[in-house]
């Protein structure tokens, strides 16, 4: 079976490689002063033959997504306990408190270049988000919520949560962790009435089909 760019399997050589590339990577982008790194300058620092690099990573852009997302992973999981706001809420404030570090702004701006230069496709980029949207979904299924997914959470909570820190205006970890969480859950909610009501409707056309005998005029 063929192995996907960017994937690494546990264990052995693979694991130490992966591991000799992410720490260059992580310390490349403390110093680059534009969040950016290159293949020679990881192969250099790693001692990763650049070869292997391109076979695995592809891109440059690739590889600091496979590195933050690594490292976004192991130190900050989503909590999956089955109640929905609480857990969203945890993982918001994680996020937005993150995000008032400037360092932490590398993943959008990755991703950002990624789109720009055209370097990886939709394929590509699922890629290494694969591994966080995996940690979402569990977050959403263990709460019973099958009316919302991974683009709900995306659009409701990370979009306005990453704008506002690369405009320079980072959210509050408290009150606007809240009002994210809430917005999402006003969703939940809004599906749920909506599917109720369609549901009462279809009851409703089913007795109405029944034939019964109306009432004399």
């Amino acid at each position: 079976m063929t192995q996907a760019a960017g994937t690494i399997r546990p264990g052995g050589r693979s694991a130490k490689t992966r591991d000799a590339v992410h720490a260059a990577v992580r310390a490349l982008l403390d110093a680059s002063p534009d969040g950016t790194v290159t293949v020679a300058e990881v192969a250099e620092r790693s001692g990763v033959h650049p070869a292997t690099i391109y076979r695995r990573w592809r891109t440059p852009e690739g590889l600091v997504l496979d590195t933050l997302f690594e490292e976004l992973s192991r130190r900050s999981p989503l909590p999956v306990t089955g109640d929905l706001r609480a857990d969203a809420l945890v993982y918001t404030q994680r996020l937005l408190a993150g995000l008032r570090e400037d360092k932490n702004l590398a993943l959008a701006r990755a991703f950002a270049a990624a789109t720009r230069s055209g370097t990886l496709d939709a394929d590509g980029l699922n890629q290494f988000v694969e591994p966080r949207t995996r940690q979402i979904e569990a977050m959403l299924t263990a709460a019973g919520t099958g009316e919302l997914d991974v683009q709900d959470v995306l659009e409701l909570i990370l979009a306005p949560a990453y704008t506002h820190a690369l405009l320079a205006n980072p959210l509050r970890t408290d009150a606007d962790a809240e009002r994210l969480v809430d917005n999402l859950l006003a969703v939940l909610a809004q599906r749920r009435a909506r599917a109720g009501a369609a549901a009462g409707d279809d009851t409703g056309a089913a007795r109405d089909d029944t034939g019964a005998p109306e009432g004399d005029a």
